[in-house]
């Protein structure tokens, strides 16, 4: 498996040419363009990896179906989904139209921006500080990785740059949708997207949604069955933003993207994956990190369709 990777890779390397870094959060800028890695974990407990594997890169958008899974084990279903929508969007990730033209002005799904924001709102706790380390170390046991941090130079970029998530929230509070404190709310969501992680750490996630919900290693629940089948839908829907369903269509795994370059991969009972390319193309996806998950798809038999 070691050698099909680093094939893979190999072959896919040149796609990194052919995409930009994110550089509308100034941070993210410094990421290497070149850099394309992978780690797959089985079944089995198995580790792969290939390429720039243990580069470290914040997690951003991929955050989010790891927040909704908190915010529908926070609340009740109806009240969560009176706030945001199951349908794609078929717009930019960070497009706020709609919550102005829809006839509801709710967020389309959660794994949009705006919607994002939402579930973000609904983790419960008593303070921000609650909230933050509530949220983080439902991250770690995930990833099973207690060393899993917030990177606060990011944070700080998406702080200073954040209107349009700003616009967002107000919107959305100004419409019912959220409750509380606007800028505490975007704080949380902040860093939800500056959490830093890398391959392994997305494999791990990717393998125990894959295992709907059971830690791989210490077969522990993390995440109902229920909640764990949703989010994975959620994936395949609207995972890879306005590109979701070319992907469906071409790779045919739940994955999720961020635009700090990673993609989150789960396939059910079989392996996660955690791909990691910086260069994207125009939609905000990793543009090698999808050929890479094309090809694997192709080879390896992975798609669940």
């Amino acid at each position: 498996m070691n050698n099909l990777l680093k094939q893979v890779i190999d072959e896919n390397k040149k796609y990194t040419n052919y995409g930009q870094v994110a550089s509308y959060i100034p941070e993210l800028k410094n990421a290497k363009r070149s850099d394309l890695g992978i780690c797959i974990i089985d079944n089995n407990n198995k580790i792969y990896t290939a390429g720039n594997y243990n580069t470290k890169f914040t997690i951003q958008s991929i955050s989010k179906p790891i927040v909704l899974a908190m915010a529908l084990m926070d609340n009740d279903w109806t009240s969560v989904f009176s706030k945001v929508g199951m349908e794609p969007s078929g717009d930019p990730f960070n497009s706020i139209m709609k919550l102005e033209t829809n006839d509801t002005k709710k967020p389309s799904n959660p794994m949009i921006n705006a919607g994002a924001i939402v579930t973000t709102s609904l983790i419960k706790g008593n303070s921000l500080e609650e909230k933050e380390e509530r949220m983080l170390q439902f991250f770690r046991r995930l990833a099973n990785n207690d060393s899993i941090g917030i990177n606060y130079e990011v944070y700080k970029s998406e702080k200073l740059t954040g209107d349009r998530n700003r616009a967002m929230a107000y919107l959305l509070k100004n419409d019912g949708f959220i409750n509380g404190d606007v800028e505490e709310i975007l704080d949380l969501y902040f860093k939800q997207c500056s959490i830093e992680i890398d391959c392994i750490d997305l494999a791990r996630i990717g393998i125990n949604l894959a295992m709907y919900g059971v830690d791989i290693e210490s077969k522990e629940r993390l995440i109902s069955e229920k909640v764990s089948r949703m989010i994975k839908t959620f994936m395949v829907t609207c995972g890879m933003y306005d590109a979701s369903g070319e992907f469906a269509i071409r790779v045919g795994i739940p994955a999720k993207s961020g635009v700090g370059g990673g993609v989150m991969a789960s396939v059910p009972e079989k392996m996660g994956i955690g791909v990691y390319g910086p260069a994207l193309d125009k939609k905000g996806n990793s543009i090698a990190g999808i050929k890479v998950l094309e090809d694997l798809s192709e080879k390896l038999e992975l798609n669940i369709f």
